[in-house]
C-alpha cells in the first residue's frame, strides 16, 4: 500500500494512526501491520514507553500461553467470574468476555511477532481477591525478564525512565522484589542483597545497563516494532482529531517540528495517549477529595486525547477513579510505595480519630477507596498514618530503609537508627509511648492508645476478627513468613514511629467509554466511527476494582490487540494469517 497518496487535504497518509507509545500503542501497532495495514505512532513526549515504562511491567493475563506451557490452564468462565465479581456489574459482560478470551490471544500472538517478546510466568503472586471465585492464589501476573538497554541502540535515550533513578547495577526481576524484603527472614533474602551487590559490580566494570520490569517491556516491545520497521514519531503531540461530514473519525492533526501535521488515518484512529493523571483541575472537578498532584503516572499524560474524544462527541465515565496507590510524600515532593510497609506484623494505620478503618494489607485500590470513603464522613483520612515499632523498623524494610548494619554511602539508608532528615521531615513522627506519639500526630491519645492495646490483644491471638488481615493469600506475600500469620505481630518496646500515608496513584482509570471492540462511543451508545480508545484514554474495564498486579497494562495492550485487529477485519476480511497466531518470528 502507498501510504503516502496524494490528498490535498491531509499532509501525510497512513491506514492506522496510533497516539500513545505505551505497552497499549505499540501493541495495537504491531497487530495493525501484522495484518498489512500502513501504520503511525505518534508520541506527545520525546521518551516512549509512556506509563508502562514507569510501571511494574506486569500483564494480568490468566490463560497466557507461559501459564499454559507451566500446565496451568484457568478455566475462562470462572476469570469471567471472577471480574463480574469484583467490577459489580459497572462494566459490560461483552467487555468482560472479550478481554478474557482476547488477553491469552495477544500474547500468543506477541510471542510470535518477535523474539524480543518473550513471557514468563513466575507463580505466587495471588490475584488480589483470591477467595472470590474464579481467583487464583497462583496469580496471573506475566513478566518479561530483565535486558540490557544496549540492544536499544541510538534509541536507548528516547526510552522514558522512571523519576527516582535507582542506583547503577539495581535492578529486581518479578521474585526479587519479595525476597529483598524478606533480608532479614531468610537466606534466600541475604542472597538477593548480594546479587544486587554483583549487579552494580558488573555494571561498574562491564558497562551493563541492565533494565526489568517496565523498562524492559517497553524497550522490548520498541525492539519488536524496529523489528518491523514500525515509524514513531516522538515529540509529537496530537491537537485535535478531524471528522468528516458524518462524524466519522479520519484524521488528527499532530503537532511537529513546530508545524501543525494533518495526518489522514484511512482504517481509524486508536487513542492510547493515557490518562490526565497531572491535570489537577480536571481532578479535583471529580474527586475534591484529592489535595494536590501524588501521581506516579506518566508527566505527559494530561489527559489530551480524553479531551479531542468529547470534543468528537465521546462520553466518558469514571472520571473520579484512579489506579490508587498509598505513598509516601517526601518534602521534596518525591514519592515513594507504601506497599510492603501494609503487609508488616507489627504495624497498624490510623485515621485522624486514632482508629484503624481497613485490613492495613487490602490490596492497594481497596485501602484507598476506604481512605476517600473516610475523608468523606468528615474524619481525617488523607494523610492517615501507620503506626510501628522500634522491632519492625530493625528488621523489615520501611520506607526504603535496608535493616543491616550502617553502610557508608550505601545507596539506600541503612542502620539501626532512624534517619534524622526523616524526622525532620514531619513525614515521619516518633514518640516514647502511644500518647506521645498520638500529639506527634494530631489524633487523641486515649483512642491511640486503646487502638494498640486491642491490636496487640489480637495480635497476641493470632487472628485479627477487626478487619481480618491475614486470612487472604494476598495479604500474606509480603509479609513474615516465619510467623504463624505473616501479618500479625504485637507492637513491642517504643519508640514508636508514624509514616504519613498519602492518596497516591499509578494514573487515572476513567475515560473515553468504549465497546468491547475498543470503539468510542457517545452517549446514546452509538459508535464513534474511525475512533477507538485503551488503555488510560478509556474507562477501565476493571471498573473500580483491579483483579492482580499488571491489571493495567493487561487491558491496554489486551485492547490494542483488540482495537487493531477489529480495524484489520473491516479493512482485510481476509487479513494475515498472524494475527490468529502463526509464527513470525
Amino acid at each position: 500500500m502507498n501510504a503516502q497518496a496524494a490528498d490535498p487535504d491531509f499532509d501525510h497518509t497512513t491506514d492506522v494512526l496510533i497516539v500513545g507509545s505505551g505497552g497499549g500503542g505499540m501493541t495495537a501497532a504491531l497487530t495493525a501491520d501484522a495484518a498489512g495495514l500502513d501504520t503511525l505512532v505518534v508520541e506527545k513526549s520525546p521518551r516512549f514507553g509512556g506509563s508502562t515504562a514507569l510501571s511494574g511491567g506486569g500483564i494480568w493475563v490468566p490463560g497466557a500461553p507461559s501459564q499454559r506451557r507451566a500446565g496451568h490452564v484457568p478455566d475462562p468462565d470462572e476469570v469471567f467470574l471472577y471480574l463480574k465479581e469484583i467490577t459489580g456489574g459497572l462494566v459490560s459482560d461483552a467487555r468482560l468476555r472479550t478481554y478474557v478470551d482476547a488477553a491469552p490471544q495477544m500474547m500468543e500472538f506477541l510471542e510470535n511477532r518477535s523474539p524480543w517478546l518473550e513471557f514468563v510466568w513466575k507463580p505466587g503472586y495471588a490475584d488480589y481477591y483470591p477467595e472470590v471465585r474464579g481467583g487464583s492464589a497462583l496469580g496471573s501476573t506475566i513478566n518479561v525478564d530483565a535486558i540490557d538497554l544496549r540492544v536499544l541502540g541510538d534509541e536507548e535515550q528516547n526510552l522514558l525512565a522512571p523519576l527516582a533513578l535507582a542506583p547503577k547495577g539495581i535492578w529486581f526481576g518479578p521474585k526479587d522484589l519479595r525476597l529483598f524484603y524478606q533480608v532479614r527472614q531468610s537466606w534466600r533474602g541475604k542472597a538477593v542483597l548480594l546479587k544486587l551487590i554483583w549487579r552494580m559490580f558488573r555494571a561498574r566494570v562491564f558497562g551493563d545497563r541492565m533494565a526489568a520490569i517496565g523498562q524492559s517491556l517497553a524497550a522490548r516491545l520498541r525492539l519488536a516494532m524496529k523489528q518491523h520497521d514500525i515509524p514513531l514519531w516522538l515529540d509529537a503531540p496530537m491537537t485535535e482529531l478531524i471528522t468528516d461530514v458524518d462524524g466519522t473519525v479520519v484524521g488528527a492533526v499532530v503537532e511537529r517540528d513546530g508545524h501543525a501535521v494533518r495526518i489522514r488515518a484511512r482504517r481509524g484512529v486508536i487513542l492510547a495517549s493515557g490518562g490526565f493523571d497531572h491535570d489537577m483541575a480536571w481532578r479535583r472537578e471529580h474527586l475534591p477529595e484529592l489535595e494536590q498532584d501524588w501521581s506516579f503516572g506518566n508527566p505527559a499524560a494530561t489527559g489530551d486525547g480524553i479531551r479531542a474524544g468529547e470534543k468528537v462527541g465521546a462520553s466518558t465515565e469514571l472520571l473520579d477513579e484512579a489506579w490508587w496507590f498509598p505513598a509516601i510524600c517526601w518534602p521534596d515532593g518525591r514519592l515513594q510505595f507504601m506497599l510492603n510497609e501494609r503487609m508488616m506484623p507489627s504495624q497498624f494505620v490510623v485515621n485522624g480519630a486514632g482508629e484503624r478503618f481497613i485490613n492495613e494489607a487490602a490490596p492497594y485500590m481497596d485501602f484507598a477507596h476506604a481512605m476517600i470513603e473516610g475523608q468523606r464522613c468528615g474524619v481525617t483520612h488523607i494523610p492517615c498514618w501507620l503506626v510501628t515499632d522500634v522491632r519492625s523498623f530493625h528488621r523489615y524494610v520501611v520506607a526504603g530503609h535496608l535493616p543491616i548494619p550502617k553502610v557508608p554511602f550505601a545507596p539506600v539508608p541503612t542502620g539501626r537508627k532512624i534517619p534524622a532528615a526523616w524526622l525532620e521531615s514531619g513525614v515521619v513522627k516518633q514518640g516514647r509511648s502511644f500518647e506521645d506519639l498520638a500529639r506527634e500526630i494530631g489524633v487523641p491519645p486515649d483512642r491511640l492508645r486503646a487502638t494498640a492495646d486491642r491490636f496487640n490483644a489480637l495480635a497476641r491471638s493470632g487472628h485479627d476478627d477487626d478487619f481480618n488481615r491475614g486470612d487472604s493469600a494476598y495479604d500474606n506475600y509480603y509479609g513474615d513468613p516465619t510467623l504463624p500469620n505473616p501479618n500479625l505481630y504485637p507492637l513491642g518496646d517504643p519508640p514508636y514511629y508514624a509514616f504519613q500515608i498519602i492518596l497516591g496513584d499509578l494514573g487515572t482509570s476513567g475515560g473515553l467509554r468504549t465497546d468491547e471492540h475498543a470503539r468510542v462511543l457517545r452517549a446514546d451508545d452509538t459508535v464513534i466511527d474511525g475512533l477507538y480508545a485503551v488503555g488510560n484514554a478509556s474507562a477501565a474495564v476493571m471498573g473500580r476494582s483491579y483483579a492482580g498486579a499488571g491489571a493495567t497494562i493487561g487491558p491496554a495492550m489486551t485492547f490494542g490487540f483488540v482495537a487493531a485487529r477489529h480495524i484489520a477485519d473491516a479493512a482485510l476480511p481476509s487479513h494475515s494469517p498472524e494475527l490468529q497466531g502463526g509464527n513470525q518470528k
